[in-house]
């Protein structure tokens, strides 16, 4: 009965929800602590005189952090930025992007900030710690979702015995069961970047990332005996180490590209074209 009951309250609280953000605080760190350690000298003195001290690991977070702020911008206007919907056997080059606005066109429109010798400092901060926050986001692989289940948050898990969805599977529980901080996360990734990786990886095209994420995202949602399961609140999809075996090497090599692609891109910003 009690299990019953804490089943019920933590569904409710799935259905209340909005999409989650991409891989968690610790997840968005590393991305942004990889790319900290491969821009160039020109993009780091760049970003310095827009954020002063702050470095990308601290500005990575800052776009969920302020999703509970009241402010008309991040109840409404920015919700729609962390997140593509891309249905099954469309391509990127024929992605309609909703009135709303999307990531790819909140990064487009972030990116023109940066670029724009006009703007404000505060403006350039905004826009930069966004583009930090999305090129992350863009690269797991439910951020890319198919438009029926709101980006596997309404896909419902028996993961490890908590009832949660997908979504949050890889936005958190794969990672957070390795228990390492952001910083411990950093130093094994970068022991697995080599050459190769970086020169292999190093693309500034959004279109590859997500066209990589929605493949991906095809591929990921759990099955038994081959079959579809329903991933309903009645039946909910059981996973555990089985699953954590299989998708924790991909999920940290999106992690580990991430980074390798936001300094990418942040160095193509930046750049003197």
């Amino acid at each position: 009965m009690i299990k019953k009951l804490a089943i019920a309250s933590a569904l409710a609280g799935i259905g209340l929800s909005t999409p989650a953000s991409a891989w968690g605080p610790i997840g968005h760190r590393v991305s942004a602590q990889i790319a900290e350690d491969n821009i160039s000298g020109k993009t780091r003195a760049e970003i310095a005189g827009i954020l002063g001290h702050e470095g990308l690991p601290e500005a990575s977070t800052w776009p969920d952090e302020e999703r509970s702020n009241p402010v008309q911008f991040w109840q409404e206007t920015a919700s729609p930025f962390h997140y593509v919907t891309l249905p099954p056997g469309v391509g990127v080059e024929s992605l309609a992007h909703p009135p709303e606005g999307d990531a790819l066109t909140a990064l487009d429109g972030f990116t023109a900030t940066l670029r724009d010798d006009g703007a404000s400092q505060e403006d350039k901060a905004l826009a930069l710690r966004f583009i930090v926050h999305i090129v992350s986001d863009l690269h797991q692989p439910l951020h890319a979702g198919d438009g029926t289940d709101r980006g596997g948050n309404d896909f419902i898990t028996d993961w490890f015995d908590n009832t949660t969805n997908l979504h949050w599977v890889w936005d958190e529980g794969m990672i957070l069961r390795q228990q390492l901080s952001y910083s411990e996360y950093v130093a094994r990734l970068e022991r697995r970047i080599g050459p190769e990786e970086t020169i292999g990886w190093w693309d500034a095209d959004p279109a590859t990332w997500v066209a990589e994420s929605a493949q991906l995202r095809d591929r990921i949602y759990p099955t038994t005996g081959g079959e579809a399961v329903e991933g309903t609140p009645e039946s909910p999809a059981v996973i555990g180490y089985r699953y954590h075996w299989n998708w924790m090497p991909v999920a940290e090599e999106r992690l580990a590209q991430s980074g390798i692609r936001l300094a990418a891109y942040l160095d193509r910003v930046f750049g003197d074209e």
